[in-house]
């Protein structure tokens, strides 16, 4: 997916989805530059969108922000519904505790894209052992870890010294930023992801 692209998804959305990584945080966001939809007609700004409309927009903000399919989203979703308790907080519970999502909260890499490309490529160990599968769901008191491969040790020593975000680390992670070594201490914090979106439509368009 080129850059341009990548911006496009967020102006279609109208919000930062954070797929270009540091990119987003600067003043080249197209969001700032161009905070319109895209396409011939994009300066008209935001239709006003049906009950409809706002699930779907809602729904395809929280799926493009974590790079996963349609049919990947939907799958999460219809586990998070089947377990015991709040379908909204099981549902991002799943989605945070993919192994490469905790790669990206760490701030070791600056995009879900990048998280799931070492995952894949076989560059991250958990509590040990070599996991490949970016969907790996993490438990509290898994240690992960980055491969002693020179390459991605300096991608990783290049990317951690040019950080600019503020207090990107959650309170559910912790890490050691010289040995690269990231723990699960608690569940995750789903409070704030509560705030950032609007579970409730997202919940309605797939009780539909």
């Amino acid at each position: 997916m080129l850059i341009n692209s990548k911006c496009k998804i967020c102006r279609r959305e109208g919000k930062k989805l954070f797929l270009k990584g540091e990119r987003c945080y600067s003043s080249k966001c197209a969001l700032i530059k161009r905070k319109y939809p895209p396409g011939a007609h994009g300066q008209k700004g935001y239709p006003r969108l049906s009950d409809y409309g706002r699930q779907l927009r809602e729904k395809q903000s929280l799926r493009r922000s974590y790079y996963l399919s349609e049919k990947q989203f939907k799958a999460y979703f219809e586990k998070a519904k089947k377990r015991a308790g709040n379908t909204e907080e099981n549902f991002l519970k799943l989605l945070e505790q993919r192994l490469d999502n905790v790669v990206y909260r760490s701030g070791l890499v600056d995009s879900r894209r990048a998280a799931r490309q070492i995952v894949s490529h076989g560059n991250i160990l958990v509590n040990g052992r070599k996991v490949n599968i970016p969907s790996y769901q993490v438990k509290v008191g898994d240690e992960i870890k980055i491969k002693e491969k020179k390459n991605i040790v300096n991608q990783v020593k290049e990317r951690m010294g040019s950080h600019k975000k503020e207090s990107i680390l959650p309170p559910w992670l912790s890490l050691d930023s010289k040995k690269y070594e990231i723990k699960i201490i608690q569940e995750p914090d789903i409070e704030s992801l509560l705030k950032e979106y609007e579970m409730e439509l997202i919940v309605g368009y797939y009780s539909r």
